[in-house]
This record gives C-alpha cells, structure tokens and sequence, in this order.
C-alpha cells in the first residue's frame, strides 16, 4: 500500500508539473502519420479535416492523390504532407517531358504555402502484378525527381514509393529476409535510386494480416504490441516482442542481401480493423483500440527496431476515417481512427482528455471549431494525454 501511495504521489507531481509546462515537452518528441483516405461518399470537407488536425496536433499526413481541395486547404498550416501519383498515369511519367509538366502542375503551385514533403509515386506497384508497371516504376521515380531538381523545388521533398510485404519472399526469421526472385532487377534499380537520392523504402506493413490467415498458430498478444513471450532470431538472437517490429526489420535485411546499407525503412501503413466478417479472425473494436493505443506509445516513446534500436521507427496509422465505398470485405470500410462525424470509432489512449480547454471541464470527442487553422490554444494534445496517461498508469502499476 504505501508503494501505490508514493506512486500515486509521483504521478499526481508530474501530472501538475506537464500541465504547469504546456505542451512544450511534448513537442519535442516526434510526430507520427496518419493515413487521410477519400474512397467514401460521407466525409467531412478538407477545412474540417484541417480544423481535426489542429485540433490533435496531428502534423504528418499522407493522401492517395494530388487532391486541391487538400492542397489548398492545408495552406498556411504546419501539416506535412505526402502525396501519391496513381498507378494509372505512371508510364506517361517515362517521359522526362511528362513528368516536368505533371509537376509543374500537382506540385509547384502549392509550394511553399503547403508543406508538400514527398511524392509517392504509385502505391504497391510491385505487388500489382502489371509487368509493365512495373518496369515504368524506377524511370518514372528518375524523371519525378529530375523534374524537381530542374524546378528548383526538390530540396525538401523525397520521392520514393510504398511497397507491400508480398514484395519478400521470406520474411521469417526477420535475419533471413529477401525480396522475390522475380523483381530482384528492378528492386535492385528501386534500391539504387533510393540510395542515391536519401530517400526512404516505404512498407505497409499489417501483422493483421498475418493473425487473421493463423489466428491459432500466430499470438495476440504478439500482434497487438501487448507483453508476450515473443521471437529470437535464431542467426542475430534479436528479441522481437511484436510482429511488426519483426516485418520492418525483415525488409531491412533484405535490403542489405542486395547489398545496400544506410536505407531507412519507414512504414508508409499499418493498422487494425474494428470490424470485419465472420471469417476475419480478430476484427473487433477491443482489438483494434489496443493495436492502435500500443503503437501510439511506442511512437512517442520514439523506439527504434531491434535491429536499429537508435533509430526511431516513423510509422503512419491507417487510417484517418471509416471510408464506406472501400470495395472488398467488411474490414476494408473499418480502419479508421475516426468516424466521418468526426468522432472517434474507439479509445486509443484518454479520450476524455482528448479536447480538454483551460477555461472549461467540458469534455468532448468531437471537434466543435469552424472556419479556424488552428485549435484553440487551451486545448491539449490527444498524443501529449495518451503520454501522460501511459506514464501515470505505469507508474500506478495499473497499465
């Protein structure tokens, strides 16, 4: 009892203490993505979005297209953001000319005013299964980034693009990852492009996935990031106490079999549905609430993999909204953080703390703000409770 005492004590302290400091500590620990999807006929207006941005200091964003409604609306503001060229348009980008002119049109308007801080250039192309995509995809990254270079506006921007785990032929144990036989050409032009230009690989990366097809041979816990007795590598005797920690870590080895070093890998998406079919083994609300809650806190504790511990791993949730026009099975419409109304579809931390205001005890889960770029300056962020609340539960022994 009197341990749980001198916790409490402890938690209360710091707890004044962070509030008496502002969020000041909190921006210090780096941002995490989301993913900003529009297959759905229910959303709310960019502007609004914006407002849910500001509004939870979410600073990191990627969408699937060159929207100008986005680009336009998140002008002035500080959110980074990731566009995506569609895989539709990439072989019109083998041409230097083409891909001078489609910059000059999706990019340089927007710039300096949105932060526009990569381009995709595709999604997955690799796992497409289009030879001829395929093959369009190293020119086409080339020409994107030369024709940023020759606008003089390629400074900040990376260009890369996002591959899925099919791209790995052997992914288990992390040590023994390789990419497939059959695009070792390309992915080895892919590599040397990302090499020379500084730019990131870009995965999506889902152990979702991976519980749903052998819910009984694959661990929960080990899925969701909860305590688990986990792997070790057998070659390396890295310890991994969850799966995607496990999956990045596979790519990273299979970038170096092809002998390329120094290549950060970020995950470009990752998430947990909240629902799904009667075959979706894991689908629920509790899950994906416990998925998305333990990445959270590993994001602003800034852990790196078990391969590169010193290097925090940048990962961005899929996804922003429940999108309802996703074809597919019942999980494709249930990945979002948020409903199109704005409120959340679960609790990924203290949501009651989620818009607390210093001059109000009122709390809500919903963005009431119109017409604003930024949240009032009394609100907190949702990442700077979900910190303060893993800290305070920790040292209460209660997480």
């Amino acid at each position: 009892m009197t341990t749980l005492i001198r916790r409490m004590r402890l938690s209360y302290i710091f707890l004044t203490f962070s509030l008496s400091l502002g969020i000041g500590f909190f921006e210090r620990v780096a941002s995490f993505g989301i993913n900003y999807g529009q297959v759905a006929n229910n959303l709310p207006a960019p502007e609004k979005v914006l407002e849910l941005f500001s509004y939870f200091k979410i600073t990191k964003t990627r969408i699937y297209d060159t929207n100008p409604q986005i680009l336009n609306a998140f002008a002035n503001s500080n959110i980074e953001v990731i566009v995506t060229i569609e895989n539709g348009i990439l072989s019109q980008l083998n041409d230097p000319q083409q891909a001078l002119q489609w910059v000059s049109d999706h990019i340089k308007p927007y710039l300096p005013d949105t932060k526009i801080t990569g381009i995709q250039v595709g999604n997955e192309i690799f796992s497409d299964g289009d030879i001829s995509l395929i093959q369009s995809l190293v020119p086409a990254l080339v020409n994107i980034h030369n024709a940023l270079a020759q606008l003089g506006i390629g400074s900040n921007i990376q260009v890369s693009t996002p591959c899925s785990l099919s791209v790995l032929e052997q992914s288990y144990p992390p040590s023994a990852g390789s990419f497939k036989s059959e695009i070792s050409d390309i992915m080895h032009q892919f590599l040397d492009f990302l090499s020379s230009t500084k730019a990131p690989f870009w995965i999506n990366a889902y152990p979702y996935f991976a519980y749903k097809d052998a819910p009984n041979e694959i661990s929960l816990d080990y899925v969701l990031f909860n305590p688990s007795v986990g792997m070790v590598d057998p070659n390396t005797n890295l310890h991994y106490d969850n799966m995607l920690y496990a999956q990045v870590d596979a790519v990273i080895f299979a970038i170096a079999n092809m002998g390329f070093n120094g290549i950060e890998v970020k995950v470009s998406e990752t998430g947990w549905p909240s629902k799904g079919d009667s075959d979706e083994a894991g689908a629920t609300m509790q899950n994906a609430a416990t998925y998305n809650k333990n990445l959270l806190r590993r994001q602003i504790a800034n852990e790196g993999t078990p391969l590169r511990p010193r290097m925090r791993l940048e990962a961005y949730l899929f996804a922003l909204f429940n999108e309802d026009m996703k074809p597919g099975p019942t999980s494709e419409r249930n990945y979002g953080l948020f409903e199109p109304d704005e409120s959340m579809t679960y609790n990924v931390g203290l949501s009651a703390f989620a818009t607390i205001s210093a001059s109000s005890t009122t709390m809500s889960l919903t963005s009431s703000a119109t017409n604003t770029k930024a949240a009032p300056k009394g609100y907190q962020t949702l990442f700077y409770w979900i910190f303060l609340y893993v800290l305070t539960s920790t040292l209460c022994g209660s997480l």
